[in-house]
């Protein structure tokens, strides 16, 4: 089966929205990039303030609430649906829950082909770029460097550490059928 879906996870600040630009360049056919910043920027400013929305703590933690669930679980709905009607779609996404994470996406996409991309970076590098940004609460990527992978299971990994985003664009296209 042809790949449908291309889900890169990873923390705050690892290089998936980069690898993201770089695969819908290098891939032949048009592919939308939708992430996990989509949905958060599309939200009510009141809901990203909220404990029942979702909050950034000012240690880099992320608090999510039920709304927010709600929000998240039709959004990533809507994005399956975008894919089941012949859109390719590349998800930039942070499984803040891990496993639990995969398992909504899993639910979703069944049946789709899907192909599973660890966007992983040293946490020390991560926190470096963070810093760098200037547009994310410090502590962020640190504290998601890790945390985002457990228990995930993967098809491919790619490590931004020391590579660039054009060349793990360029290893996760070889992996698209």
């Amino acid at each position: 089966m042809t790949t449908q879906v291309i889900v890169l996870n990873g923390g705050s600040s690892t290089g998936k929205s980069g690898i993201a630009r770089c695969l819908q360049a290098v891939l032949p056919d048009p592919w939308l990039t939708l992430g996990v910043d989509t949905l958060i920027e599309a939200m009510p400013l009141a809901e990203r303030t909220s404990a029942a929305g979702i909050e950034f703590g000012a240690d880099g933690e992320v608090t999510v609430g039920e709304r927010f669930r709600a929000l998240e679980a039709a959004w990533i709905e809507g994005v399956a649906a975008m894919a089941r009607a012949g859109a390719r779609v590349i998800v930039d996404e942070v499984f803040l829950g891990g496993a639990a994470s995969q398992q909504r996406w899993r639910r979703a996409l069944d049946g789709l082909p899907v192909l599973w991309v660890a966007v992983r970076c040293d946490a020390d590098t991560a926190a470096a770029r963070e810093l760098a940004r200037g547009d994310r609460v410090p502590g962020m990527a640190a504290s998601q460097a890790d945390l985002v992978h457990h228990g995930v299971t993967y098809d491919l990994e790619v490590d931004t550490t020391r590579t660039e985003a054009l060349s793990c664009a360029r290893t996760i296209a070889a992996a698209v059928h």
